[in-house]
């Protein structure tokens, strides 16, 4: 008899369905009403001897009830409604209910997996809801380095995987187009140019020193002619000495920047920073669309002063009353939410803070209707997440709807070797790079198969080889071999029927098989349990749980058989396995590849 439950998303759901149903009908006297909505606990066991599914629901309902969780459990499972995918219930230490599913259970969802295609695994759970993902965000001033390329792999994976759980993303770049790295740049742009144009001179400690700088200034060059030149005596008289000529080199290159300015004019000096900025975010733009990573929104930082969002930020901060005057600065009570100082919103000298910025940035997503504000940030950002979260409370906004993953560094490996990196120097390994030596699909997968809280060490060699200890390899070679077996079919003019397949499915005892069928059947569990902990190394991890089970499947058994319903019930199962391996690696924005 089938239990009167909705078809869920997932044979997880099936048992959380079934358990909800007892709890709603256990008289009254032994469960109060007010414990009746509680969602029932159910994981995966590990031991196959335990069942299929545990639930915890008695241990979590023994308090309310006044019963001992076993009492609890037992009655819990008295009242189980009946269902054809539950073969044996039983009850187990403390009170847990140990569900053993029957084949039916695991027939009926590969099933589902061939009929949902590429949206198999996809989830409700965000439905109605809306989520901006900023990530990458890195300024201007140079090209994507390796560490921007883990960023980048990681939101976009993020982005994706609550997609598939049904919210609403908006993915968005914010760029840093103001403030004095970008003046940095634009003064570094302008050098090269003098130099160009036949000056001679040190090349500031603190300018950014990179090959890449010099193309621009030959653009600045061709735009401009002679027209910013300035003999480099005039450009340099009478500033404060440099490192490592005994002075400061911040004091000294914004002190370049300021006489630049001067030389130049507004007028002047925006051309070249417009130039500068505009070819390096071109330069992103088009490396992270190769990458795979794509925006609905790049955001400009100026647009925050232009469009006001700054102006009406402060404006509420100072309605609420959590602003003071001290020292001719605007300070914001941070302390008062939790954060460890107050902030200064506003210098004496009336210039707003990157502090206001970003606070009225995050008060904008708000006013755009966004649910959750999720920011990936480096992880030197660790202090960022209470100052802003306190400026959002302070403005009326709800401090959970800010929610932040910080990204740990990336260190390559070549030969055992580390690879020494620098950035203001130049001497760095771009993504780009990166991407021509390993490919994308190795780069997308490699970034995100560790956790993001930890420090990630990417192996280049392994990262090319095409060897089972390359996890990229090792997956997508699950796929290919998978239609390579379709190919041998068609060579020898078989057909393969579907129907018969998922019918003959109960046949498949093998442990190899059942393994393989367990494996499959988890993944709309994964992408739930993935996106709800922001963790996209459980996709590659399970991925390689399928590939192995695969794998295993593929070396003990036969598939093109005599036996048609044998043959077309492992086809089944080898179709299943294909597809769930392909929606994974579109999580992971990685390529499916027919051969290899």
């Amino acid at each position: 008899m089938r239990a009167n439950v909705d078809r869920p998303a997932s044979v997880k759901h099936i048992i959380e369905q079934l358990a909800a149903a007892a709890l709603a009908a256990l008289p009254e006297d032994l469960l109060p009403a007010d414990a009746r909505d509680t969602r029932p606990g159910v994981e995966r066991t590990r031991d196959p001897a335990h069942g299929d599914f545990a639930c915890n629901v008695a241990m979590q309902l023994a308090r309310p009830a006044r019963r001992n969780p076993r009492q609890l459990a037992q009655a819990i499972v008295a009242a189980l409604p009946p269902s054809e995918l539950v073969t044996k219930v039983e009850i187990a230490g403390p009170g847990f209910i140990n569900f053993f599913l029957s084949p039916v259970a695991y027939q009926a969802e590969i099933a589902r997996a061939l009929e949902a295609g590429d949206g198999y695994g996809r989830g409700t759970s965000g439905a109605g809801r809306r989520a901006i993902v900023e990530f990458v965000s890195a300024n201007p001033t140079g090209p994507l380095h390796v560490g921007h390329g883990r960023h980048a792999a990681f939101g976009a994976t993020l982005a994706n995987l609550l997609a598939a759980t049904g919210w609403e993303v908006h993915r968005e770049y914010y760029v840093n187009d103001a403030g004095r790295q970008m003046n940095i740049l634009a003064a570094s742009v302008w050098l090269r140019y003098l130099e160009l144009s036949g000056e001679s001179f040190a090349f500031p400690a603190n300018g950014y020193r990179g090959d890449y700088v010099v193309p621009i200034a030959e653009k600045l060059r061709a735009a401009e002619g002679d027209r910013l030149v300035h003999p480099a005596a005039e450009v340099f008289a009478a500033l404060p000495p440099d490192e490592p000529a005994g002075g400061d080199k911040d004091r000294y290159i914004d002190a370049v920047v300021h006489r630049m300015q001067a030389l130049l004019g507004t007028a002047g000096f925006r051309r070249v920073f417009d130039l500068g900025l505009d070819d390096i975010l071109d330069d992103i733009r088009d490396d992270l669309a190769g990458f795979g990573v794509t925006y609905d929104r790049w955001y400009s930082e100026r647009s925050l002063s232009e469009d006001g969002a700054i102006d009406r930020a402060l404006a509420r901060l100072t309605e609420q009353e959590r602003c003071y005057r001290k020292d001719g600065a605007l300070w914001f009570r941070a302390t008062e939410f939790g954060d460890e100082k107050d902030r200064v919103v506003v210098r004496e000298n009336g210039q707003k803070t990157y502090f206001a910025s970003d606070i009225a940035y995050h008060l904008e997503k708000r006013e755009r209707g966004f649910d959750l504000l999720l920011d990936v940030l480096g992880a030197d950002h660790h202090g960022y997440v209470a100052r802003v979260r306190a400026g959002l409370v302070a403005m009326g906004e709800p401090g959970d709807s800010l929610e932040v993953r910080l990204v740990q560094f990336v260190s390559l490996f070549r030969g055992g070797e580390k690879v020494q990196m620098s950035t203001r120097s130049g001497e760095f390994i771009t993504l780009r790079e990166l991407r021509r030596e390993v490919g994308d699909d190795a780069a997308r997968l490699f970034y995100v198969m560790r956790s993001n809280d930890q420090h990630l060490d990417f192996d280049l060699e392994l990262a090319k080889s095409r060897s089972n200890d390359n996890p990229v390899y090792y997956i997508q070679y699950a796929h290919a071999r998978v239609a390579s077996v379709f190919r041998q079919l068609a060579d020898r003019e078989l057909a393969f029927d579907r129907a018969a397949g998922v019918a003959a499915l109960g046949s498949l005892d093998d442990p190899s098989e059942q393994a393989l069928m367990t494996a499959i059947t988890r993944w709309p569990e994964m992408v739930e349990l993935a996106a709800a902990q922001r963790a996209p190394h459980m996709v590659v991890h399970y991925l390689r749980e399928v590939a192995t089970a695969f794998h295993a499947f593929y070396n003990a058994q036969q598939f093109i058989v005599e036996d048609a319903a044998t043959r077309n019930a492992r086809l089944v199962l080898a179709r299943a396995a294909q597809q769930v391996v392909r929606n994974g690696l579109a999580i992971l924005g990685v390529s499916a590849p027919e051969t290899m």
